[in-house]
Protein backbone atom coordinates (compact mmCIF):
# COMPACT_ATOMS: atom_id res chain seq x y z
CA UNK A 1 0.00 0.00 0.00
CA UNK A 2 1.21 3.47 -0.83
CA UNK A 3 1.01 5.87 2.10
CA UNK A 4 0.11 9.57 1.75
CA UNK A 5 2.79 12.21 2.05
CA UNK A 6 2.76 15.07 4.54
CA UNK A 7 1.17 18.28 3.32
CA UNK A 8 1.55 20.38 6.50
CA UNK A 9 2.34 19.87 10.17
CA UNK A 10 2.42 21.79 13.43
CA UNK A 11 3.15 21.17 17.09
CA UNK A 12 -0.09 21.59 19.03
CA UNK A 13 1.52 20.98 22.43
CA UNK A 14 4.95 20.10 23.78
CA UNK A 15 4.45 16.44 22.76
CA UNK A 16 1.80 16.29 20.03
CA UNK A 17 2.05 16.96 16.30
CA UNK A 18 -0.97 17.58 14.08
CA UNK A 19 -0.28 16.46 10.53
CA UNK A 20 -2.32 16.97 7.37
CA UNK A 21 -1.56 14.47 4.64
CA UNK A 22 -1.93 14.83 0.89
CA UNK A 23 -5.07 12.66 0.99
CA UNK A 24 -6.69 15.21 3.38
CA UNK A 25 -6.36 12.92 6.45
CA UNK A 26 -5.58 14.85 9.64
CA UNK A 27 -3.80 12.87 12.35
CA UNK A 28 -2.31 13.68 15.71
CA UNK A 29 0.88 11.99 16.79
CA UNK A 30 2.05 11.88 20.41
CA UNK A 31 5.83 11.48 20.72
CA UNK A 32 5.70 10.55 24.44
CA UNK A 33 6.22 6.79 23.83
CA UNK A 34 9.41 7.58 21.90
CA UNK A 35 11.05 9.55 24.69
CA UNK A 36 12.49 6.45 26.41
CA UNK A 37 14.66 5.91 23.34
CA UNK A 38 17.90 7.95 23.73
CA UNK A 39 17.72 8.99 20.06
CA UNK A 40 14.45 10.84 20.72
CA UNK A 41 15.41 12.31 24.12
CA UNK A 42 15.96 15.81 22.64
CA UNK A 43 12.21 15.93 21.90
CA UNK A 44 11.67 16.41 25.64
CA UNK A 45 12.79 20.01 25.19
CA UNK A 46 9.76 22.03 24.00
CA UNK A 47 11.88 24.42 21.93
CA UNK A 48 13.58 21.57 20.12
CA UNK A 49 10.30 19.69 19.62
CA UNK A 50 8.72 22.71 17.92
CA UNK A 51 11.73 23.34 15.65
CA UNK A 52 11.09 20.65 13.02
CA UNK A 53 11.03 20.99 9.23
CA UNK A 54 9.17 18.99 6.62
CA UNK A 55 11.29 16.69 4.51
CA UNK A 56 11.11 17.77 0.85
CA UNK A 57 8.38 15.82 -0.90
CA UNK A 58 6.46 15.22 2.33
CA UNK A 59 8.44 12.11 3.27
CA UNK A 60 8.79 12.98 6.95
CA UNK A 61 9.45 15.48 9.70
CA UNK A 62 13.07 16.29 10.54
CA UNK A 63 14.56 17.95 13.61
CA UNK A 64 18.23 17.30 12.85
CA UNK A 65 20.46 14.65 11.26
CA UNK A 66 19.67 12.20 14.08
CA UNK A 67 16.00 12.83 14.89
CA UNK A 68 13.20 12.40 12.36
CA UNK A 69 9.86 10.66 11.80
CA UNK A 70 8.69 9.22 8.51
CA UNK A 71 5.35 9.91 6.87
CA UNK A 72 4.59 6.21 7.37
CA UNK A 73 5.15 6.39 11.14
CA UNK A 74 3.05 9.54 11.50
CA UNK A 75 0.20 8.20 9.36
CA UNK A 76 0.18 4.62 10.66
CA UNK A 77 0.55 5.41 14.37
CA UNK A 78 -1.11 8.81 14.55
CA UNK A 79 -4.69 9.05 15.76
CA UNK A 80 -7.36 10.41 13.45
CA UNK A 81 -8.24 13.97 14.44
CA UNK A 82 -11.83 14.94 15.09
CA UNK A 83 -13.77 15.98 11.96
CA UNK A 84 -13.30 19.61 11.05
CA UNK A 85 -9.90 19.83 12.76
CA UNK A 86 -7.10 21.27 10.67
CA UNK A 87 -4.02 23.32 11.33
CA UNK A 88 -4.20 26.65 13.11
CA UNK A 89 -3.92 28.49 9.77
CA UNK A 90 -7.32 27.14 8.76
CA UNK A 91 -6.21 24.43 6.37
Amino acid sequence: MKYPKIYKAEAISDRILRVIFTNQDVREYDVTPLLDNPMFAPLRQPGFFRSFNLEPGGFGIVWNDDVDLSEYELWKNGTIAKPGVGLSDGI
